[in-house]
């Protein structure tokens, strides 16, 4: 499945076998010799007494990381495929809220955005709005948040000319963030729009990146430079973000689809 191009193979992984090793997920992530994927959602064979489901959600590199915001919603979809219905969905990051909608399309209740640098982690002195990074290429400013996983985003003139490869991979694996960190590349256009690139953790630049949509939205509002709903343009397409401010949850709605449908030996 795919999210605006961020794409997963699904699986709802047996009872009683072993769980997949990070080697196993990067052969299975490898685009030449394997499926290929951005991120394995595992749906564990353990259901929840309160939810519909249980996920995990496992990088190409092997790695795991604790939400991701188009694999909820292609998730939702897959476990809902006729549409009409409300799921509820934990992660590692928590509980997830999603709306399964006609033709393909899925929101998402992703929880406030958390602004706190230990909810990273972010190894800062103080929460601030406005955070800097000297590199060796010069300083870097940005905002930072958690929407389950962390991210900071960067403030650009141009996501065309934004150096993704290099600065995102500099910052993803800082030592200021012990996990690690998502880096978004946000370039503004009106209150109500916006263009990102996002450089995952464990994967590298993406099509696009639900929690990274929503925290690009995030920062930006408290930077009070976008209004409570933003259209996002990603590489792969657009999301809908919406957020009112502080105390309210944060709904990020696009499109979900299907590619193919198959069988893997253990």
């Amino acid at each position: 499945m795919h999210g605006l191009g961020n794409d997963f193979m699904v699986v709802e992984w047996p009872p009683g076998l072993p769980e997949p090793t990070p080697e196993l997920v990067r052969r299975w992530a490898d685009r030449r010799r394997g499926v290929g994927f951005d991120s394995l959602l595992m749906i564990t064979p353990e259901k929840p007494a309160s939810a519909d489901a249980r996920y995990r959600v496992l990088n190409a590199d092997g790695t795991e990381a604790e939400q991701c915001g188009n694999g909820a919603r292609c998730l939702a979809s897959y476990l809902a495929p006729q549409g009409d219905k409300v799921l509820q969905l934990d992660s590692r990051g928590g509980r997830v809220e999603a709306r399964v909608l006609a033709g393909g399309r899925v929101s998402v209740n992703l929880g406030e955005p958390d602004f706190r640098p230990e909810s990273l982690p972010f190894l800062a002195a103080e929460r601030r709005h406005r955070y800097a990074i000297d590199l060796a290429s010069g300083r870097v400013e940005f905002g930072a948040v958690s929407m389950g996983n962390p991210h900071i985003v960067l403030d650009v003139d141009s996501v065309d000319k934004a150096q993704v490869g290099i600065l995102g991979a500099q910052l993803s694996r800082h030592p200021s963030f012990p996990r690690g960190v998502n880096v978004g590349f946000m370039q503004r256009e009106a209150p109500e729009r916006i263009r990102l690139r996002v450089f995952e953790r464990g994967v590298g630049e993406t099509q696009a990146c639900g929690t990274g949509a929503a925290a690009a939205v995030a920062v930006g509002r408290l930077w009070q430079v976008l209004a409570e709903r933003v259209e996002v343009e990603l590489p792969g397409g657009v999301l809908t973000v919406e957020w009112p401010g502080p105390e309210r949850p944060l709904w990020q709605s696009g499109a979900t689809t299907i590619v193919y449908e198959g069988q893997i030996e253990l």
